[in-house]
């Protein structure tokens, strides 16, 4: 292990380097180092300094930066209209700065929440109670220009499809041509641990574009039939909507509701349930005249209350 004396001679020795092909990495201390990433880990990074390898511990490192086309690696889409990818893991500053403008504001007459986009062509995902008996909606996206977010708002908001027992919404915004969105892939694997580090961005009590980070606290906490991911990333109302990412910038929940009264106890949909529900769309496709699904079903019978905590809907 280097004590910081060794880091400083290491990252001054290495500033003789500054104009060798590699990634700037960012260590704790303030002190930088220009080499090549070799192979990132969760817990360490190796790089080459081109005369030897180094093994930097994560918690030494606030920050890799890389160009664009290393940040985002074997970009998969799919006929379910979201994308996926390999990432490798980043800094939350990084991760922010990379798919912040993905995260949008859904707004109505009777409150607001967040959502983010999932493709180019404007659709998005949100909870559903956000959407719940509306139908004049509006997304605010904010576009970066140069170091500053420009608020932006669409009115030409389309209800897509609906999962009212999953807390689930599929919206489609009418963008402009000169308007391209940044989108956020969605985790595929099923790979979420509890104590896996998360993070969350939306609009907590219209206080736009906040972030919050934590843990994840247990990643299956059932609760009237259905699994969530109980995290410490704390959710409040507006964040109704907004992405759960994992350190890789993968979005693996979507956050919905916290304990009533209760500080760290948020929770998050697990994005396998929106895989399913973006794969049968159509199956809960919207109808105008009501605000149900698309298709009319046997009700099933009533989930049992379980007698735990509350949990209250942001």
């Amino acid at each position: 292990m280097f004590s910081r004396a060794q880091w400083l001679a290491i990252a001054g020795m290495l500033g003789l380097l500054a104009g060798a092909r590699g990634e700037t990495i960012h260590l704790a201390g303030g002190q930088m180092i220009r080499a090549q990433v070799l192979r990132e880990y969760s817990d360490h990074v190796v790089v080459d300094l081109g005369f030897n390898l180094l093994s930097i511990p994560r918690r030494a490192i606030t920050g890799i930066d890389k160009d664009e086309a290393q940040t985002v690696l074997d970009v998969h889409k799919t006929d379910d209209l979201y994308s996926h990818a390999k990432l490798p893991p980043r800094s939350v500053k990084e991760l922010v700065e990379r798919f912040g403008e993905g995260v949008v504001m859904v707004s109505s007459p009777n409150g607001l929440g967040s959502g983010f986009f999932i493709s180019e062509q404007g659709y998005l995902i949100t909870n559903f109670h956000v959407i719940e008996n509306e139908t004049r909606l509006a997304v605010v996206v904010f576009r970066k220009v140069g170091n500053e977010f420009k608020r932006q708002k669409f009115e030409n908001v389309t209800i897509v499809a609906t999962n009212p027992f999953l807390d689930l919404a599929l919206l489609k915004v009418d963008l402009p041509k000169d308007y391209k969105p940044v989108i956020v892939y969605l985790a595929t694997e099923d790979n979420l641990r509890d104590g896996d580090r998360v993070f969350a961005i939306g609009n907590p009590l219209g206080l736009e574009r906040s972030v919050s980070q934590g843990i994840v606290s247990r990643r299956n906490r059932a609760e009237e039939g259905l699994v969530y991911i109980q995290t410490t990333a704390q959710i409040n109302p507006g964040n109704s909507g907004g992405p759960l990412f994992n350190m890789r910038g993968e979005v693996v929940g979507v956050t919905n509701m916290k304990i009533l009264g209760g500080e760290g106890l948020g929770f998050a949909i697990p994005i396998r349930y929106v895989l399913d529900f973006l794969k049968n769309r159509d199956a809960f496709a919207y109808n105008s005249e009501s605000s149900s699904a698309g298709y009319r079903y046997l009700q099933p019978p009533a989930r049992r209350k379980s007698g735990k905590p509350p949990l209250l809907q942001k």
